[in-house]
């Protein structure tokens, strides 16, 4: 199952040209985290280190990425987008991207999907970081997702602010 979740996954960044850019891949998938891993090379900035923007993105799409496949092994056909989210940058990145994400401590999946079943809209906190390779964090970030439930007859809606 985690094969074809990574191989979603995988797919769903390359039909996003500025993903695909990045040669961000899913590396492994569980109930909480998302690992993501991208080359040095398609994300390093003047400096020789990794792009600002590449590791706010990376971060950004392996919490997304697993709130999107949380929301799947629910059953649940929904959009996800981020809402907010605030990061920091710890030490500049020399080597390839690893980024693992997922929800917050303290998030409640379950509370989350039982108010996005009953109402089509919900928000959960979720966490994400990019790894040193000698250890520690070059980047982490904190972030709101909000998840719509897609409409039957397909119509799209509006994003609201879920507080």
């Amino acid at each position: 199952m985690i094969d074809i979740e990574l191989n979603n996954l995988a797919a769903l960044f390359e039909s996003m040209p500025p993903v695909r850019a990045m040669a961000l891949v899913p590396v492994a998938a569980g109930p909480r985290q998302l690992r993501l891993r991208a080359p040095l090379s398609a994300n390093v900035n003047d400096k020789g280190c990794a792009f600002g923007g590449s590791l706010c993105s990376a971060m950004t799409l392996a919490a997304w990425g697993q709130v999107t496949l949380g929301l799947a092994r629910e059953g649940l056909a929904a959009e996800v987008f981020v809402a907010d989210s605030r990061v920091r940058y710890r030490a500049p990145l020399f080597a390839d991207l690893e980024c693992e994400g997922g929800l917050a401590d303290g998030a409640d999946w379950a509370v989350f999907i039982a108010r996005l079943r009953e109402s089509g809209q919900a928000s959960v906190q979720a966490a994400a970081r990019v790894l040193l390779p000698e250890g520690g964090e070059a980047a982490e970030m904190e972030a709101r997702f909000v998840a719509r439930l897609k409409p039957q007859d397909g119509m799209a809606g509006q994003v609201a602010d879920d507080r």
